[in-house]
């Protein structure tokens, strides 16, 4: 079974975190939100949740690991120069990296938007892989490199993930009424 870890670090965006946690495991695939600094970790919203496992400075065994926004948990994940080498591994890999709202912060600091078509919060675009191409979708995804742009994306987002993960997005969309939110 293929499995995940949502990173949370301190100030961490909550809905673009735990709504991801949630689809990837509806999506019947293994799921950790791991805490960057301990196992409480509260988000930019003051809610506060419990880590599956705290980072050891690995992301061995991790399919796909996930970058959420929020300030200032954006930039206290991208400062952490263990998860940056960490992500970067996973990359050559071939293994999935994944990020949204200003989480692309950490993927332009590991490199890995160069030459790559990503997205983020539109303000950040400026600021955010200048030597990548920012387009406004709610999620792109180039070779193994997923973003999306901020909170009201996120549910395209984590369907998106676990598409990528080998799972069934739409039927998981249909499951939870997503479609009658867009119209279908």
């Amino acid at each position: 079974m293929k499995k995940a870890a949502v990173m949370l670090a301190p100030g961490y965006e909550e809905g673009e975190s735990l709504f991801v946690v949630d689809i990837i495991r509806r999506g019947g695939f293994e799921c950790d939100a791991v805490g960057l600094e301990g196992e409480q970790v509260t988000g930019c919203n003051g809610v506060t949740a419990l880590a599956d496992k705290v980072f050891d400075g690995s992301l061995e065994g991790y399919d796909l690991v996930v970058l959420p926004g929020g300030m200032p948990g954006a930039a206290n994940l991208a400062a952490n120069d263990a998860l940056i080498e960490a992500i970067k591994k996973m990359a050559d890999e071939g293994k999935l990296v994944a990020s949204i709202c200003a989480g692309p912060m950490s993927l332009d600091r590991a490199g890995l938007l160069d030459g790559r078509r990503f997205t983020c919060f539109p303000t950040r675009k400026d600021s955010i892989g200048q030597a990548g191409e920012w387009v406004d979708e709610l999620v792109v995804r180039d070779g193994n490199v997923i973003t999306s742009q901020g909170p009201g994306t996120t549910l395209h987002f984590a369907y998106a993930l676990v598409d990528a993960l080998g799972g069934d997005g739409d039927a998981l969309r249909e499951r939870m009424l997503y479609n009658k939110v867009l119209g279908k």
